[in-house]
């Protein structure tokens, strides 16, 4: 008994060409380009049976595929909408969780969970979520911020910016800065090394084996650190370590160093051996800025990586590990490199003081 017969299906060299990139492309949705191969093996003469057997689809999927490129053409090879139930949550529903959630504050919290939420507008926990997460918001989650009030805080964020930018010849640049107090933590109990299916664990409680604290200068082209360790932080260690620095920089070099406002930094000690040392410029962050310190991000990752899951027997075996975390940098120094430029950052005060001065507290 003959079938019924095949329609004909030509191809113009724009429609090749697009069957032939969707095959190509990586993320082409597989689905598509098995669709794609067989509307191109049709229209090279190919029986169904043979394009089906070929790639391993069954022949109605291959007369399906091949009907709905000669009825549509390319558009045809798209999924059709599916039919389903009707959404439960409508948009007025939606609005009124956003708006909730922004504006108003439940009366036994500072801030919503899903289960309150739900309960005040009526809806499932999981509801919920999945509009927050649509529109990115998390109640549950704050972060702190400090505006600086340094009057001389655009100078100081220009000339900062401008040496990380564009930096002077035959000069470096270090941004120094102090980690103090340092503690030497030990638990009180073995910890439990990590296994399959169970993460390590450790005590809550700890035993104190003093403190140290570390004086680290960034080099911001290269990467390159010095850093010393002490016991105390006056201005006596930070001579100190200013000593090191000038012994280990060339003389031919001029030395910028970006410093916070700390007070061993500006006593009549540290005063005393800049003005001997004419090579040496200091540039003062503004106060509650210490994130244009680059040495800050550092410390950020020696923290992370190094202090928070450690466990030092002594006040020694702290200063050892991380000496071992200042020469594992050296080996294979990273800078951190400044994108921003000083208006770039006074724009970006100048949208979240106006997104503040809005909000209504």
């Amino acid at each position: 008994m003959a079938g019924r017969p095949l329609m004909r299906l030509t191809l113009s060299a724009s429609d090749r060409a697009s069957l032939e990139r969707w095959i190509r492309r990586p993320k082409t949705a597989q689905a598509l380009a098995l669709r794609a191969r067989i509307v191109l093996r049709a229209a090279d003469g190919e029986a169904s049976t043979a394009i089906a057997h070929d790639l391993g689809v069954s022949h109605q999927t291959v007369c399906k595929w091949r009907g709905r490129f000669v009825e549509d053409g390319l558009d045809g090879l798209a999924d059709l909408p599916r039919s389903g139930a009707p959404r439960s949550i409508t948009d007025e529903d939606v609005a009124h969780v956003i708006e909730l959630t922004l504006e108003e504050a439940p009366k036994d919290a500072t801030h919503w969970s899903t289960r309150s939420m739900g309960e005040r507008a009526g809806m499932s926990q999981s509801a919920v979520s999945r509009i927050w997460r649509a529109f990115a918001l998390q109640p549950h989650r704050s972060e702190a911020f400090k505006l600086s009030r340094d009057p001389f805080f655009v100078e100081k964020v220009r000339d900062i910016v401008g040496l990380y930018l564009n930096p002077p010849e035959r000069a470096v640049v270090l941004c120094v800065d102090e980690k103090t107090q340092i503690q030497a933590l030990d638990r009180s109990q073995p910890m439990l090394p990590m296994r399959p299916g169970q993460i390590e664990r450790r005590t809550h409680d700890y035993v104190r084996h003093g403190t140290t604290s570390l004086f680290a200068a960034l080099d911001a082209k290269t990467g390159q650190l010095m850093a010393k360790c002490h016991r105390r932080h006056r201005s006596v260690e930070f001579r100190k370590f200013l000593d090191h620095i000038d012994a280990a920089v060339p003389p031919e070099l001029e030395v910028h160093l970006i410093l916070d406002n700390y007070g061993t930094h500006k006593t009549k000690l540290i005063r005393g051996w800049l003005a001997k040392r004419p090579r040496f410029h200091v540039h003062f962050t503004p106060t509650s800025a210490s994130w244009l310190n680059l040495v800050e991000r550092w410390f950020a990752a020696l923290t992370e990586k190094q202090i928070r899951r450690g466990a030092h027997r002594s006040t020694r075996d702290l200063e050892l590990a991380i000496e071992r975390y200042v020469d594992a940098t050296n080996e294979d120094p990273k800078p951190f490199v400044w994108t921003k430029t000083a208006e770039e950052i006074f724009a970006s005060i100048a949208r979240f003081c106006q997104r503040t001065s809005n909000s209504g507290h």
